[in-house]
């Protein structure tokens, strides 16, 4: 099969979609199909792709949307038409068979541009929703209403009216993003999730009568390696936590609920974002610098060894994420996860695990409390079995991806 993947950032920049794109790829032409990435430009300076990365990935005229140049936008019309079926033929002129199919891994120009190119080349649409754009935006703005009416707006522009037939289910839908989700993936012959929670939650609001679950996975290779690793001496169990450093990752939640459980633990937060200097002085307040430490932003690989070595990770973020891909790797490297979101917790479905009771921070304290009071009886005993760290390899995930795509096709 030749898949045409689009999306809304380039797969070498930020993000887990990213690092979700990347694996695909690679273990899709593994098992031997061809694989093409449409993304806007990337703008970073001193990027410079390798020849594999050369041929797979197709770059949109963009123009760079962040300070930093790492995000970009390709606008939905002729140009970015224009510049993917050049780029398109070019492959196969090469050699390259006639794209398949079309997984759209976006919800914004990534989608609609996807969209446009289905329709040209005439071929099924998967899409896969890795985010949760109704929370994600109301996080963000005071007029989210807008945004949303906005976006309804651009799609139409971009990919014209719902198909009659399916404008009844699309109207159903529930109102904001939901609305404008359903409307983008109305005609999809398939519509996937990364999570059970997700796939529900998608459901539930109208955006398409059935969602798939497409989990994302973790790196093979790279986790057996890391596996590898011995884990360092400790004189009290270690926990760390990863991620974005803003208020729906509830990182300062996780600092109050450390001062008020005054575990007996080394704590460290990987990790940068807005709130990174208010975390720092959370810290100092409550007076827990000799055993909480900002390690600040670190590679992948560097990230997978600090969840190998740790004894247990800790997720704070609730209802937010779409998966929550860590306590997967952290699973994958036989770490334990302490859960505050119930739906991840259910999904991942390891022991052992320790999950707060509510969003409170006495509840996370108390679920602190436990885990590291148990870590402590039982030291370097309470590891995920490497049994169940297998279900959640990329080369399980994309033997799962593969049927379902031959099943568009047969269809």
């Amino acid at each position: 099969m030749h898949i045409l993947i689009v999306t809304d950032q380039h797969p070498e920049s930020l993000g887990g979609v990213q690092v979700a794109l990347r694996l695909q790829r690679r273990f899709l032409e593994r098992a031997g199909h061809t694989v093409s990435i449409a993304a806007p430009a990337l703008h970073r300076r001193g990027y410079e792709p390798g020849a594999s990365d050369r041929a797979a990935y197709i770059d949109l005229p963009s123009m760079p949307i962040t300070r930093d140049r790492e995000y970009g936008i390709s606008w939905p019309g002729w140009r970015s038409d224009r510049a993917l079926d050049l780029a398109l033929a070019a492959r196969e002129q090469a050699g390259a068979a006639a794209v398949d199919l079309v997984h759209v891994q976006g919800d914004f120009w990534g989608a609609m541009i996807g969209l446009r190119a289905a329709r040209r080349l005439g071929v099924p649409v998967v899409f896969t929703m890795h985010n949760n754009v109704d929370e994600g935006t109301r996080a963000v703005t005071p007029f989210a209403s807008i945004a949303f009416a906005s976006l309804r707006i651009w799609r139409r522009l971009s990919v014209g009216r719902v198909p009659a037939a399916l404008r009844g289910r699309v109207a159903a839908a529930d109102g904001g993003a939901w609305r404008y989700l359903a409307e983008l993936t109305a005609g999809a012959a398939l519509v996937t999730a990364p999570s059970g929670h997700f796939a529900r939650t998608l459901e539930r609001h109208g955006v398409a009568p059935a969602v798939a679950v497409t989990q994302g996975g973790v790196d093979d290779e790279l986790i057996e390696s890391v596996r590898q690793v011995p884990r360092s001496e400790r004189v009290r169990p270690r926990l760390v936590w990863l991620g974005r450093m803003s208020g729906e990752k509830r990182v300062l939640e996780f600092i109050d609920a450390l001062g008020e459980s005054r575990v007996d633990a080394d704590v460290t937060l990987h990790g940068a974002g807005l709130l990174l200097a208010r975390v720092e002085r959370r810290i100092e307040a409550l007076g827990l610098q000799d055993r909480v430490r900002v390690a600040g932003p670190v590679p992948y690989e560097a990230a997978l060894l600090a969840m190998r070595d740790a004894d247990a990770l800790v997720q704070t973020s609730i209802g937010f994420e779409t998966q929550g891909l860590t306590p997967y790797e952290a699973a994958a490297l036989g770490t334990p996860t302490v859960f505050c979101d119930a739906n991840i917790s259910k999904d991942l479905a390891v022991e052992p695990c320790w999950l707060a009771e509510d969003a409170s921070v006495a509840a996370l304290a108390a679920a602190l409390s436990q885990a590291v009071a148990e870590l402590s009886e039982r030291p370097g005993e309470l590891r995920v079995p490497e049994s169940a760290g297998r279900r959640l390899l990329q080369s399980t995930q994309t033997a799962a991806l593969v049927r379902s795509y031959e099943r568009v096709l047969e269809a």
